[in-house]
């Protein structure tokens, strides 16, 4: 199949989740448990994922799944990945910034990718060759091409982001002129439509990667790890505009340091 067709089957899987998603969402029987590494999964998120499977092995017998709550099936060079809920702790607050992320792997190459947020009545979608869209309509990375004038975008700052995997975050924070830490999947949406210039990632498995590969690369931008790999096996994932992204990286991991003396430009 193409990019193109394969990004139609991820368009029909994204519609029963939002389904499942908007069915759970504000509930207040809603169940949410712990998993092992203290993360939080809620009904929905089993649903979800359960039933997308389920689509899948109807739809296409011979296509690999790879899914934050089920695991790894089916070894096949062309494979679905699939998170249900990112942002499944937003989800059991209340709060509409989570989104399912799907994608399809075909021989190494994530080749089609969709990001549906159905609280935010969004949804962005990418194949290989074709561009991104929001809601149907074409989106683009900024050309900001300074990091003074850039709007960063992090997932927070009292978390693993505080430690030495970042020795140069509040660097790129600071020299940066705006900041904010909308975090998960949103942030780099955001980068891919042009409302911001570089967003930080980390502690990430497959699942939370792949799909926001394919739209930020689709809409002109670059998405990769902290040491400069592509794909979704890296744990890591800065996305940006692509002009700022080789000096965000040297900030960040501590290769380049602001001159003794400079101030960091006011907020607006």
């Amino acid at each position: 199949m193409t990019p193109r067709a394969w990004l139609g089957f991820l368009q029909v899987l994204a519609e029963r989740a939002d389904a499942i998603a908007l069915h759970w969402f504000g509930r207040g029987d809603l169940a949410v448990d712990a998993k092992a590494d203290q993360t939080p999964v809620t009904a929905a998120d089993l649903q979800i994922e359960r039933e997308l499977r389920s689509m899948a092995r109807a739809a296409h017998r011979g296509l690999g799944l790879i899914g934050e709550e089920y695991g790894t099936s089916a070894a096949s060079a062309t494979r679905l990945i699939v998170d249900p809920i990112d942002g499944t702790a937003n989800f059991a607050r209340g709060i509409p910034i989570f989104a399912t992320l799907l994608a399809i792997e075909d021989h190494g190459e994530l080749v089609a990718g969709v990001v549906s947020a159905p609280a935010l009545r969004a949804r962005w979608e990418a194949a290989r060759g074709a561009g991104a869209t929001r809601n149907g309509r074409p989106i683009r990375v900024s050309a900001v091409d300074r990091i003074e004038q850039s709007q960063v975008f992090h997932g927070g700052l009292a978390g693993v982001e505080r430690l030495c995997e970042l020795p140069g975050m509040m660097a790129l924070l600071k020299a940066s002129k705006r900041q904010r830490g909308f975090g998960d999947f949103y942030q780099h949406v955001l980068v891919a439509e042009g409302a911001g210039e570089v967003a930080i990632d980390i502690g990430l498995k497959p699942w939370d990667i792949a799909a926001l590969v394919v739209v930020v690369e689709e809409a002109g931008g670059r998405a990769g790890a902290l040491d400069g790999s592509h794909g979704m096996h890296a744990g890591s994932l800065v996305s940006s505009n692509a002009v700022l992204h080789e000096q965000a990286l040297r900030i960040l991991t501590g290769e380049e340091r602001r001159e003794p003396g400079v101030a960091s430009p006011p907020l607006p």
